[in-house]
C-alpha cells in the first residue's frame, strides 16, 4: 500500500487549516477552495472519497468529538426545535427537492429524484459549528445548529435507504420507510442508553491514563459498530454515548481529562482538515462521470438546485420558529421569544458537507448510470455552493444583523460567584481534615494550602480589575508572565544539569513533566 498520497493528504490539509486561523476565511472554505485548485495539478493523486471509509471510520470519531463537546442540559432545552429540523427539515427537503429536480431534470425518474433530496438534505455538522464558533452566535441558535446536524444524519440515511429501494426496485414503500425510520431511531437510541453507564464505569474505574484514552478513542468505534450491525442507527448511538460521556466527564481522573482533551483536539483538527480537502479533491472524479448530462445544461440543473435547497431551508425554518407559539400556549410559555434575526441565520446555516458526498459515492451500480452520476454532480455542486456560498457570507450577515455580543462582565461575575461557592466549601473541608491527627501538617504546607485556594478565589475578580499603566496587562496577565518566566528558569536548570550528566534523561522527563502540571495549573488559576 502506497502511504504517499495519505502523508501528503493529511500534512497539507492540516497546512492550510493551521493557515485559515491567521485569514479571515473560515478553515472549511479555504481547505474546500484549495482542494478544487490542487485537485487539476499535474502528478497529484487521485484521491476517491470511499463511502465505506468515511462512514464507518471518519464519521463516528466526528460525531463524538462534536457531540461531546455540546452541552446535553442545553440541547434538551432545544429538543423541540432541533427535532423539527433533523426530522421534519430532512424530510420536508427530501420530498422538495426530488419533486423539483423531477420537474426539472428530463428524464430523471422520481425515485432517483428523491433519491437526490435525500442525499443533499442533512446540513453538516462539522460545517455549521465551524461557523457558528468563529462568529460568536448566540448560544441558544449555536445549540440548535449543533443538535441538528448531530441527529439529522440518520433521518437522512433512512430517507435514502427507502427512496433507493423505490429507485432500483425494490419495491420500498414510504410506510415501510417509516417503520424502517422508527426502527433504527429507536434502536440507535436504545443502543446508546444499553452502552453509556458500562462505558463511563469503564472511563472511571480504569486506573491508567493510557488504557482509558485508548478507551475514549475506541468508544465511537464501538457504538456506531454495535448499533450498525443491529441494523439501528449508529449516528443516533454514537451521539447517546457522547452527550452522556461528555456530560459525566467530571467523574473521570484529572490526568486522563488532561490526555484526553488534547488527543480529542488533535483527532478532530486532522479529520475535519482531511475531510473539507477530500471534498474539493472530487471535482475531476464527479466530472469524469458526468456523462450524457454534461454542458450547459448541466450547470443550469446544477444551479437550479441549489436554489431549491437554499429557498427550502427558510420555507420550513419560518413556520417551524414561529407557528408553534402561536398553536401552543405551552410552548409560548417554556421557550424564549424567538427573532427574525436568528431565524434569518439557521435558514442560511444550512451548509452541507462531506456525509451527502459519501452517500452520493455509496449508491450502487444497480441504479442506471446516468440519475446515478448526475445525482453524484449535482450533490458535489450543492456541497461546493452551500460551503462557499453560505459559508462565506454567514460572518457578515451575522456582523450586518448587529446580534447582541455576550456579556463578558456578567459571565465573569457568575464565574466569580461560582468559585467563591467552591472555595467556601474547600475550605470548610480543609478545616475539617486538618481537625483529624492523622491529617496534621507542618504549619508552612497547610498555610500553602490555603493560600492556593484563595489565589484560586481571587484569580477571576481580578479579571475585573485595572490594568498596569506601564505594560497594558491585568493582574492576572501579569500573574502568568511570572509564573512562566519562573518555571522557565527552573526548566534551564533541570536541562543543563541533564547535559552535565548529574541527572540523567529519565529524571528529566520527570521533572519537566512536574514542571508542566504546575505551569498548566497556574494558567488556569489565572483564566
Amino acid at each position: 500500500m502506497d502511504v504517499m498520497p495519505l502523508l501528503l493528504l493529511v500534512a497539507g490539509s492540516a497546512a492550510v487549516a493551521a493557515a485559515a486561523r491567521r485569514t479571515p476565511a473560515p478553515a472549511p472554505l479555504l481547505l474546500v477552495a484549495v482542494g478544487l485548485a490542487v485537485s487539476y495539478i499535474p502528478g497529484v493523486p487521485s484521491y476517491t472519497l470511499d463511502p465505506h471509509i468515511v462512514l464507518p471510520l471518519l464519521l463516528p470519531p466526528l460525531l463524538y468529538t462534536s457531540a461531546s463537546d455540546s452541552s446535553y442540559l442545553d440541547l434538551r432545552a432545544q429538543m423541540r426545535p432541533v427535532a423539527l429540523l433533523s426530522v421534519g427539515y430532512v424530510l420536508f427537503a427530501t420530498v422538495v427537492v426530488g419533486w423539483a429536480a423531477y420537474l426539472i431534470i428530463p428524464g430523471l425518474p422520481l425515485p432517483a429524484a428523491l433519491v437526490l433530496g435525500a442525499v443533499v438534505a442533512p446540513p453538516d455538522a462539522v460545517a455549521a459549528t465551524a461557523v457558528a464558533r468563529r462568529v460568536g452566535l448566540p448560544s441558544r441558535i449555536t445549540t440548535i445548529l449543533q443538535g441538528e446536524s448531530l441527529l439529522n444524519d440518520a433521518t437522512a440515511i433512512t430517507a435514502y435507504k427507502v427512496a433507493l429501494g423505490a429507485a432500483i426496485g425494490e419495491g420500498a414503500t414510504w410506510g415501510g420507510g417509516i417503520r424502517e425510520f422508527a426502527l433504527a431511531a429507536v434502536g440507535g437510541v436504545g443502543i446508546g442508553l444499553v452502552l453509556m453507564a458500562p462505558l463511563h464505569w469503564l472511563r472511571t474505574h480504569l486506573t491508567e491514563p493510557l488504557l482509558q484514552n485508548t478507551l475514549s478513542l475506541l468508544i465511537p468505534f464501538v457504538a456506531y459498530g454495535v448499533a450498525e450491525q443491529a441494523h439501528a442507527s449508529g449516528v443516533l448511538a454514537v451521539v447517546v454515548v457522547a452527550l452522556y460521556l461528555g456530560h459525566r466527564a467530571w467523574e473521570v481522573d484529572f490526568a486522563t481529562r488532561l490526555q484526553e482533551g488534547a488527543v480529542w483536539k488533535m483527532v478532530a483538527f486532522v479529520l475535519e482538515s482531511a475531510v473539507f480537502a477530500l471534498i474539493g479533491l472530487q471535482l475531476p472524479i464527479v466530472l469524469k462521470r458526468l456523462g450524457e448530462y454534461e454542458g450547459t445544461s448541466a450547470a443550469w440543473y446544477a444551479v437550479a438546485v441549489f436554489l431549491v435547497v437554499v429557498v427550502a431551508r427558510f420555507v420550513w425554518v419560518y413556520p417551524a420558529t414561529f407557528l408553534p407559539r402561536i398553536l401552543s400556549t405551552r410552548v409560548k410559555e417554556r421557550e424564549p421569544d424567538p427573532t427574525w434575526r436568528g431565524a434569518m441565520v439557521t435558514s442560511w446555516a444550512g451548509m452541507r458537507g462531506v456525509v451527502s458526498l459519501a452517500i452520493a459515492f455509496a449508491i450502487p451500480p444497480t441504479m442506471p448510470a446516468g440519475p446515478r452520476n448526475l445525482i453524484l454532480f449535482l450533490t458535489f455542486t450543492t456541497v461546493i455552493g452551500t460551503l462557499v456560498v453560505q459559508g462565506v457570507t454567514l460572518p457578515p450577515l451575522i456582523r450586518l444583523l448587529k446580534f447582541p455580543g455576550r456579556d463578558r462582565q456578567a459571565e465573569t461575575l457568575a464565574e466569580a460567584n461560582a468559585q467563591a461557592q467552591a472555595s467556601r466549601a474547600a475550605e470548610a473541608r480543609l478545616d475539617e481534615l486538618l481537625a483529624d491527627e492523622r491529617n496534621a501538617l507542618p504549619q508552612p504546607l497547610a498555610d500553602r494550602l490555603r493560600m492556593v485556594l484563595e489565589r484560586r478565589r481571587n484569580a477571576v475578580w481580578e479579571r475585573l480589575g485595572q490594568v498596569n499603566p506601564i505594560t497594558g496587562e491585568s493582574v492576572d496577565d501579569t500573574y502568568r508572565r511570572l509564573s512562566r518566566e519562573m518555571i522557565g528558569a527552573e526548566r534551564e536548570v533541570f536541562v543543563k544539569l541533564r547535559d552535565l550528566r548529574y541527572i540523567d534523561d529519565e529524571m528529566l522527563r520527570a521533572l519537566l513533566r512536574r514542571l508542566d502540571l504546575e505551569e498548566a495549573a497556574a494558567y488556569r488559576e489565572a483564566g
